[in-house]
C-alpha cells in the first residue's frame, strides 16, 4: 500500500477535529473509511499516531511530532499546485510583526533589482514562528527564537533598542525618555501570541498591576491609541507602524531585542541562501 497526500489530509483533519466522526463529516467520508485511512498511515510509519481509547481522540507524542511535518508537507503541495502561482516560484519571507523595520524597503528593492525573476513575498503571519513551522514561509525574521521540530538554521542579524508606545496625548508622550517604572501605573498591552514583552521585563517592585492581552499588532496599537494603555516594543515598530494616536518614546533600562533570521534545512526554496546573504548585508 502506497501512502499519498489523502492520508496526510485525513490525519490533519482528524487532528484538527479531535474526532474521527467529525473529521469524516468534514471530509465527506464514512467513519470506517477514515479510520481505515488513518490505520494505513500508521502501519506505513510503524507508529501509533492517535490514541482512540478515550471519548476525545488525542494525538500520541509521535502523532504530535508528525503533525507539524504533515502540515508543512501539505502546505508545500498546495503551494506548488496553486494555479495562481504557475510559472513562478515566489520566495516567502515571513515575520510576525514589524518585518525588518526601516530596513524592510531596502531589502525588498535590492532583492527585486538583483532577482527580477524571483518574486519576494513579505508575509505577516500572526504565529510565533511566522509560518515556518507550518511550511507557509521559506525564510523568517524572528524577535523571539523558538524551538522547531526538524532541522532549522538561524543567524543573529541585529539588535534593536526598545521603545515605549504611549498615547500621543499623554504626559508620557512629551518626555524625552521613559523608564519601565514610568509605565508601571498604566495598563500594559501584551501581545501574547507573537510579542516579546512579558511582565518579567520589569524589575521587582515595579511590575504593572494591570495588563490587557491582545493577539496581534493591530489590536495592540488600537488598545494604546484608545488612551488608557501603553506598550513596549522595538524601534522597528516605530518605523513600520507610524500611528497618529500613538507616540514612541525611547525606553531606558530595558535590554535590546535580538533580530534573527531562520530557515529550514534543507531549504524549501533554492534562493534561500541569497536572501539570507542580503539580510545579513543590509543589517550589518
Amino acid at each position: 500500500m502506497t501512502v499519498d497526500l489523502r492520508h496526510l489530509r485525513a490525519f490533519l483533519a482528524i487532528a484538527a477535529e479531535g474526532s474521527i466522526t467529525r473529521a469524516a463529516t468534514s471530509l465527506r467520508l464514512t467513519q470506517p473509511a477514515l479510520s481505515r485511512t488513518l490505520r494505513q498511515l500508521e502501519e506505513h510509519l510503524g507508529v501509533r499516531l492517535a490514541d482512540r481509547s478515550t471519548h476525545h481522540l488525542e494525538l500520541t507524542p509521535a502523532g504530535r511530532a508528525f503533525h507539524e511535518r504533515a502540515r508543512a508537507a501539505v502546505a508545500a503541495v498546495d503551494e506548488v499546485l496553486d494555479p495562481a502561482r504557475a510559472g513562478s516560484w515566489p520566495l516567502r519571507l515571513g515575520h510576525a510583526w514589524s518585518a525588518l523595520g526601516a530596513r524592510t524597503t531596502t531589502v525588498l528593492r535590492e532583492w527585486q533589482a538583483a532577482h527580477p525573476l524571483i518574486p519576494l513575498q513579505l508575509l505577516r503571519i500572526d504565529d510565533r514562528t511566522a509560518g515556518l513551522a507550518q511550511g507557509r514561509t521559506d525564510v523568517v525574521v524572528l524577535r523571539d527564537p523558538v524551538e522547531l521540530p526538524g532541522e532549522v538554521a538561524s543567524l543573529l542579524l541585529a539588535t534593536e533598542a526598545r521603545v515605549a508606545a504611549v498615547p500621543a496625548d499623554s504626559d508620557l508622550a512629551r518626555r524625552e525618555v521613559c523608564t519601565l517604572a514610568d509605565l508601571s501605573d498604566w495598563t500594559v498591552a501584551l501581545n501574547t501570541v507573537t510579542g516579546t514583552t512579558t511582565l518579567d521585563l520589569w524589575p521587582p517592585g515595579t511590575t504593572p498591576a494591570r495588563t490587557v492581552e491582545v493577539a496581534n499588532t493591530d489590536d495592540w496599537l488600537a488598545a494604546i491609541s484608545a488612551g488608557r494603555t501603553v506598550g513596549v516594543t522595538s524601534t522597528a515598530t516605530a518605523a513600520t507602524y507610524p500611528y497618529p494616536a500613538v507616540a514612541y518614546v525611547p525606553l531606558t533600562g530595558a535590554p535590546p531585542i535580538e533580530l534573527h533570521v531562520a530557515w529550514r534545512e534543507p531549504p524549501s526554496h533554492p534562493a534561500t541562501a541569497d536572501l539570507v546573504a542580503l539580510l545579513r548585508a543590509v543589517c550589518n
